[in-house]
């Protein structure tokens, strides 16, 4: 009886034009950047209506948004989802889609953590154009993520992210005449010697903005910002 009405039921939706939908799952096993990954069946999937900055060659937050998106799928099995307004593939062959988890749109949760910025190609809004636009809004508003580490970056959802060059251990380390660490913002004392939170509050600098390698550890949480 129950096959006989489950039959009944997929006539039906033939009769009516309609097929049922299933969407599939698939697992990923890379992740090229902040907003490219690679599925199992060797497509290369990239993420629709934002952009992060890139990785090679390093720009400011590249390296951040490549870890959060790793992060944020684990190991978990997604679902990708399509936009009408969007073309199929772009110009390198990779698949535009929305990228989920369960009912996590990851496109948005990486414009919501500042790991990224909407990109709306070609002028092209999509289904989730407004909500992108607000996360974003209220990401920088909060100075969340590279709002936070990339301060020139400009909120321009028609043009790609421009966040400038990432700040390498090279020019890091590069010998200075400044009294001023460069791995600060403000006047923090070049190491050596080691120096700690409560020296910094003595002198009246706390908090302090971490923009390169944190050789005096002051930021013990990781959000870039120390001795708060």
């Amino acid at each position: 009886m129950r096959r006989f009405a489950g039959l009944c039921a997929l006539i039906f939706t033939l009769v009516l034009g309609q097929t049922p939908v299933f969407a599939a799952s698939f697992n990923v096993t890379r992740i090229n950047d902040g907003d490219t990954l690679t599925i199992s069946t060797g497509e290369k999937v990239r993420l629709l209506q934002i952009d992060t900055p890139e990785i090679s060659p390093a720009e400011c937050y590249g390296a951040e948004a490549h870890k959060a998106l790793i992060q944020i799928i684990g190991k978990a099995a997604i679902t990708l989802e399509s936009d009408p307004v969007s073309d199929n593939k772009d110009q390198f062959g990779r698949i535009l889609r929305y990228v989920k988890v369960g009912k996590v749109n990851i496109n948005l949760k990486l414009v919501e953590i500042g790991a990224a910025t909407p990109y709306f190609f070609k002028g092209e809004k999509g289904k989730y154009s407004s909500q992108l636009f607000k996360a974003a809004q209220n990401a920088q508003a909060k100075k969340i993520g590279l709002w936070n580490l990339c301060p020139n970056t400009k909120l321009e959802p028609l043009k790609s992210a421009n966040t400038g060059a990432a700040v390498t251990a090279k020019s890091v380390s590069e010998p200075t005449n400044s009294k001023c660490d460069p791995n600060y913002k403000g006047c923090i004392p070049t190491y050596p010697p080691d120096l700690d939170c409560t020296d910094i509050k003595k002198l009246g600098l706390a908090p302090i903005r971490v923009i390169g390698k944190d050789v005096h550890k002051f930021d013990s949480d990781g959000d870039r910002i120390g001795c708060g």
